[in-house]
């Protein structure tokens, strides 16, 4: 049985539940349709690599056969599982439709494609990116991403084809591996703040990992008949950034540090500078305390000048920094542990509901 090396949340599928080719995880808001005994066109390629065009007319994932008629007429084919190494659905799949006076809202590709590498059996490979996978006993679903991740093709690789299984990094992935995580990657980084020249939104949206440069130079010429919006409202107004995520890039923008705080190392004593309640309240995470300053990591500077006020802070001047929404609030649960008391159960709610959309957020939805 193959090992698989899953960088992301997995969803397993419930064998006794009424089959439905499964949904993308990142996506269930998403409806997309079963085959309901009807056919859908569908390319399976032999062991050999050669491929084959076709109807799908059924699929067992619990028997791990399927049926299929050649072209588009005459007797339909059983085939087990391990007969074939990849199965692919060629109507393209809109993860989500369109509202009636809205944009198409889109999952970010940033945040959710990835590359991966499959070694078959019998020595032969096979590559290319997905939007998440699902995995079951009988194989891997993937989601080929296709118009910036608004549709996908819905592709199947046999279990028994499968030796073994690598995914790439996303582009969030590889932005959170420039973001900082050392107090001397943060004092220098807060030094050359000062001098820094003010970024273009395009380029700190790719730093923060928020969109590939492939969207955005898309989203830029379909939208440049826009004049008369900003960049960023126009991503926002396309489905192609959470507005959460805009203010963070126009801050990032500005020349604030970012933060990555699953690596960055917490000082206790700086963390328990702030009210407990209001680092909630304010999605702020105290990190460093050095002099008079206090080092705060947030995601919207707006909250700024109310943290500043609070009595807690009195004599000690916050220094803001940059930190993704998800990350702040999965540091704030961490933090009793950390502390080293029960008493944060008392007196602060963390029911706060978390983004699945959001950079760094969990996404085992």
């Amino acid at each position: 049985m193959p090992t698989l090396d899953t960088p992301f949340p997995a969803l397993m599928l419930d064998a006794a539940a009424a089959w439905e080719w499964p949904q993308p995880p990142f996506a269930r808001q998403h409806i997309m349709a079963p085959l309901d005994g009807g056919t859908q066109p569908c390319r399976l390629e032999t062991p050999s690599g050669s491929a084959v065009e076709g109807q799908l007319v059924h699929f067992d994932a619990d028997a791990g056969v399927l049926r299929f008629c050649l072209g588009t007429g005459g007797d339909a084919l059983s085939m087990p599982f391990a007969k074939f190494r990849r199965l692919t659905l060629t109507t393209p799949w809109p993860l989500a439709d369109r509202g009636t006076h809205g944009p198409v809202e889109r999952v970010p590709t940033a945040v959710q494609e990835r590359s991966y590498h499959i070694e078959l059996t019998g020595g032969s490979e096979l590559s290319g990116r997905t939007m998440g996978h699902v995995q079951t006993r009988g194989g891997i679903f993937l989601f080929a991403p296709l118009d910036d991740g608004a549709a996908v093709l819905r592709v199947f690789v046999p279990q028994a084809a499968c030796v073994a299984v690598e995914f790439g990094k996303s582009a969030e992935e590889q932005a959170t591996e420039r973001w900082i995580a050392t107090p001397a990657q943060l004092f220098a980084a807060l030094d050359a703040q000062q001098t820094a020249p003010i970024k273009p939104l395009g380029d700190a949206l790719v730093d923060l990992g928020f969109v590939t440069r492939g969207v955005l130079e898309r989203a830029v010429g379909e939208l440049s008949s826009q004049r008369e919006r900003p960049l960023g409202e126009k991503l926002v107004a396309a489905g192609l950034l959470d507005r959460a995520d805009l203010k963070t890039a126009l801050a990032h923008k500005m020349g604030y540090p970012m933060i990555d705080l699953s690596r960055f190392p917490i000082d206790v004593q700086a963390a328990r500078k702030l009210p407990q309640r209001s680092m909630v309240e304010h999605n702020a995470f105290p990190l460093h305390q050095d002099g008079e300053r206090l080092i705060v990591a947030i995601d919207d500077l707006a909250r700024v000048p109310r943290l500043q006020s609070l009595h807690a802070l009195a004599g000690l001047k916050l220094v803001p920094v940059l930190a993704s929404r998800a990350q702040i609030v999965l540091a704030l649960g961490s933090l009793p542990q950390r502390l080293g008391t029960d008493r944060w159960a008392d007196n602060v709610s963390m029911h706060r509901p978390i983004r699945l959309t959001e950079p760094g957020a969990l996404r085992s939805v």
